[in-house]
């Protein structure tokens, strides 16, 4: 490298690019600053120094301008070579407008061994590089140059290169410091464009092997076809003779041969030769024509339902009666060979734990039927019901047609469970998709959105299952034949117990029936003092627990004699009882009623609480206990009635100022309903004249401000609550007297039943403390 003297030249700043040394650009002159620099050059020399960030590099490129012109457009422009490098020195004044520095000029000197080695490496690098894009020509002009220095500097004209690496090739004065920054970016570009290559490569590579596998099976299919051997395509000879045997609709069966032909002319590489014969799957999964007799024996069929059941004669008569009519179409010829016109739509309504789920297997079994069960509970998705469009990715059947396919017939009991607890949401509502399956007049058209053909669900025994009937939204509920099932009675349970409880837990714990002996006066301390359920669910339980414990001892004695389980020994085993009849002990004092409800799990005893404030004014009234909107308004009414009639009710006036506070104890527990008026307003007369209720009785009913009482639902489970705890007296509205048909015949003898139709009955059989009051038959 040579240094030279000082110069003094006019300053040109770039902006956009930078101009090396052995470079010929042309410059647009577009502002003031440019245009004065080019006159003070006067086609001699000036520096052109790039700006970046605010400044102006340290070392400018001495160019010589070459010639002034016009490009197209109108604007001035310039072509310049640049020559070597320069220092920038100072400002110094100068002629024109024009900015001057001082200038330290620079050249490269004589070149090195290990510089003109590395420009031999970065001239081999570059003529890759521009090889690989499909330039050769720009590689036989860097042939023609020799000069290190000249070579690191075309690396301007390179367009993997941003701005700020050209400033650092500028600025970079020693030829192999130079040399070796752009051979390293020269590298790193290489190694990208190899990578690129590569890919690009692979890519083409499979592509390639695609279609000459699509070529190959096109040729393969066109000899077989010459050879008349289209028959060799396994796949699509299978899906014709599932059509062939499926039985299927006209309608259905064109449906099916149209998807077939479009899954012959689709490639097996194409996502809709998957879809196609994927739905054509499910078309002859569906039991089109598959049905099973039915046992038409009535006394069989009842005696199949006896065996699994305890009770439950409503589901067992209706079932009867159902082979019946069916049994009587056919005979008389009035049933076509569908069927239609017999179905039945039946909907078991009842708490947790009464066997509703199971008897959709009895009644199957006691038909000859084949068995499915769909549960709806939380279900959101009309979809799950009608099935996805065939559009969506991974579109399937609904739950209805996935039954059917998995029952193997088209005539099944199909158990809808939990049918009450559908929701609907932004995704659809289920129960409004569940109006067409449940119509009798519609559902033998039914259409689901996956198979998008007409589907006979006319044979199919719909029995839906539910909690409670008030959730179901009605337009459902118009479509189905309520059944009732509100709960076991003691006897019932210690038989149901006795029959498959016992024996079935018996198995599940290892034990054999010649190891445990379990009294009835056992199973019966376990119903009463363990369980206060209307189903038997939680007494299987607490069976289980104790024969768990009977196993321990077995495994570890190895006895042989049976172990006896009495009513002394179920406490050794499950511990202190759980449940007590505790309505001596709440209705000791006055002011507290025992009332009767009924709940999503059954009937159930409520008590309710008065107490009053002394104060010299009517002060209101206080509700806690989580009560609903309905049962604050019966408290309201219950007060008003007590103020209003307080005269004919012996109440000291002055004891109904102050504020009175109506608790129903459970506070954790929502209530709700109507049927606690009666209970409150004796509560109310309770606390204000002092006379406790007796705690033997207790009562239902809606009250009105005249003191009627009004009839009220569930009377069958809350008599059977009464009943579980212990009560031997029910009051009840005079209209609900019929009601008293469906209770068992066992608990009517155990209950006296008061029907009545004012409040001052109930008060006068409620609070009347002598001799028991006079016993009404409901029978």
């Amino acid at each position: 490298m040579t240094e030279l003297h000082t110069e003094t030249l006019p300053l040109l700043p770039l902006t956009t690019g930078v101009v090396l040394p052995g470079m010929v650009v042309t410059l647009t002159i577009e502002s003031p600053e440019a245009e004065a620099a080019v006159e003070a050059a006067a086609h001699g020399e000036l520096i052109l120094v790039p700006r970046i960030e605010g400044r102006y590099a340290r070392v400018g490129t001495i160019a010589k301008v070459e010639e002034e012109g016009r490009v197209r457009g109108g604007a001035d422009a310039v072509v310049i070579r640049g020559l070597h490098r320069g220092v920038v020195g100072v400002g110094v004044p100068g002629t024109g407008s024009a900015t001057w520095v001082q200038i330290e000029p620079i050249h490269d000197g004589t070149p090195s061994a290990r510089a003109i080695e590395l420009a031999r490496e970065y001239r081999a690098t570059l003529e890759n590089i521009v090889e690989s894009r499909g330039i050769p020509q720009v590689a036989e002009f860097l042939r023609g140059i020799s000069d290190p220095g000249q070579i690191a500097d075309m690396a301007g004209y390179s367009p993997d290169l941003s701005f700020e690496h050209k400033i650092e090739v500028l600025e970079t004065v020693d030829v192999e410091a130079r040399l070796q920054m752009v051979l390293a970016w020269a590298k790193d570009t290489l190694a990208e464009i190899d990578v690129k290559e590569r890919i690009r490569g692979e890519v083409s590579e499979n592509l390639e092997k695609r279609q000459r596998e699509m070529i190959l099976r096109e040729q393969m299919a066109a000899i077989r076809k010459e050879l008349g051997e289209e028959g060799a395509d396994d796949t699509t000879d299978e899906l014709r003779r599932k059509i062939e045997e499926a039985g299927m609709p006209d309608a259905v069966r064109e449906q099916a041969e149209r998807e077939l032909g479009r899954l012959e002319r689709t490639s097996e590489q194409s996502p809709e030769h998957g879809w196609i014969r994927t739905y054509l799957d499910w078309l002859t999964d569906v039991p089109w024509s598959v049905r099973t007799d039915d046992s038409l024996d009535i006394a069989e069929a009842r005696g199949v339902l006896d065996a699994d059941h305890e009770g439950l004669d409503d589901v067992k008569e209706r079932i009867v009666e159902y082979l019946a009519v069916r049994k009587l179409r056919q005979e008389r010829g009035l049933a076509d060979v569908t069927g239609r016109g017999s179905g039945a739509i039946l909907t078991l309504v009842g708490p947790p734990g009464v066997g509703k789920t199971s008897l959709g297997e009895s009644v199957a079994r006691a038909l000859g039927r084949k068995f499915v069960r769909v549960s709806l509970g939380g279900i959101h998705d009309e979809a799950e019901i009608r099935g996805h469009r065939r559009t969506y990715v991974g579109a399937l059947p609904g739950r209805i047609v996935r039954a059917l396919t998995d029952a193997g017939t088209k005539n099944p009991v199909m158990m809808l469970d939990e049918i009450d607890k559908v929701g609907a949401d932004w995704r659809g509502d289920p129960s409004s998709a569940l109006l067409e399956v449940l119509d009798p007049a519609q559902n033998h058209t039914f259409r689901d959105h996956y198979l998008d053909v007409d589907l006979d669900l006319s044979e199919v025994l719909f029995i839906a299952t539910a909690n409670v009937a008030e959730t179901i939204p009605p337009a459902l509920l118009d479509r189905m034949e309520v059944i009732r099932i509100d709960g076991y009675t003691e006897d019932e349970k210690v038989a149901i117990a006795r029959r498959h409880l016992l024996p079935r837990q018996i198995e599940r714990n290892g034990l054999r029936d010649d190891e445990v002996a379990v009294t009835d006066e056992a199973l019966r301390a376990i119903v009463g003092d363990y369980t206060r359920e209307a189903g038997v669910r939680n007494m299987e339980r607490e069976l289980g627990k104790l024969l768990r414990k009977v196993a321990t001892t077995v495994a570890a004695t190895d006895a042989g004699e049976p172990i006896p389980v009495d009513q002394a020994d179920v406490r050794t085993y499950l511990g202190r009882p759980r449940f007590f009849f505790e309505a001596a002990e709440r209705t000791v004092v006055p002011g507290v009623a025992t009332g009767l409800a009924v709940t999503g799990t059954g009937g159930d005893v409520l008590f309710v609480e008065a107490t009053r404030e002394d104060g010299d004014q009517n002060d209101g009234l206080t509700l806690t206990g989580q009560l609903g909107d309905v049962m604050k308004e019966s408290a309201q009414i219950a007060l008003s009635y007590v103020r209003s009639h307080a005269e004919e009710l012996g109440i000291d006036p002055a004891r109904l100022r102050g504020r009175f506070h109506v608790h129903v104890p459970a506070g954790a527990v929502p209530k709700d309903g109507p049927s606690a008026g009666v209970t409150m307003t004796t509560a109310l007369v309770s606390l204000l004249a002092a006379a406790p209720v007796r705690a033997t009785v207790g009562m239902t009913g809606e009250v009105t401000l005249q003191g009627r009482v009004l009839p009220i639902g569930g009377v069958k489970q809350k008599v059977l609550a009464a009943h579980r705890a212990g009560l031997t007296e029910v009051i009840l509205p005079k209209r609900n007297e019929g009601d008293l048909e469906d209770v068992p015949e066992q608990v009517r003898e155990q209950i006296t039943f008061h029907p009545v139709d004012d409040v001052q009955e109930v008060l006068a059989i409620a609070l009347r403390a002598d001799e028991p009051a006079a016993r009404v038959d409901a029978a």
